[in-house]
C-alpha cells in the first residue's frame, strides 16, 4: 500500500527535529449540508530542521517514530513571509545600544573604558 502524501502549514517548531503540521479541509455536514472547516494535526519528522512556523510543507506517512510522530517531511513547498516582530524589536534595540556606545566612545576620545562618565 502506498504512503499518503499531504500538504499542510507548520504551526509549531519548538521541538528539535519535529514539526507540528496542520492540514485544513472542508467537510460537508451530514444533516445541514453546510461545509464546515476542519483541521488535522500531524507531527512530522524534520531531520535537518529546515522548516519554520508558517511554511507550507509536504509530508508523507512513515513508521511510528514516537508517541505522536508518524509523518516525515518531504520538502518545504513555500517559505513563510511572516515577520517575527519580537526578533525585529530585539535587533533594533541591540543596534541602538551599539550606536549609543559608539557615540560615547567617540565623545571621550576613543577610550570609553578609562574615561569617566559625565556627571549629571
Amino acid at each position: 500500500m502506498p504512503k499518503r502524501v499531504l500538504t499542510g502549514v507548520v504551526t509549531g517548531d519548538k521541538m528539535a527535529k519535529t514539526r507540528r503540521v496542520e492540514i485544513k479541509r472542508l467537510v460537508k455536514h451530514p444533516k445541514y449540508k453546510k461545509y464546515v472547516r476542519r483541521r488535522t494535526v500531524c507531527y512530522a519528522h524534520d531531520e535537518q530542521n529546515e522548516s519554520a512556523v508558517g511554511d507550507l510543507v509536504e509530508i508523507k506517512e512513515s513508521r511510528p517514530m514516537s508517541k505522536l510522530k508518524r509523518w516525515e517531511l518531504i520538502r518545504v513547498v513555500e517559505k513563510s513571509t511572516a515577520v517575527d516582530v519580537a526578533a525585529l524589536r530585539a535587533a533594533r534595540k541591540h543596534a541602538a545600544s551599539e550606536a549609543e556606545s559608539e557615540a560615547i566612545e567617540a565623545a571621550h576620545g576613543g577610550d570609553a573604558e578609562t574615561a569617566e562618565a559625565p556627571k549629571a
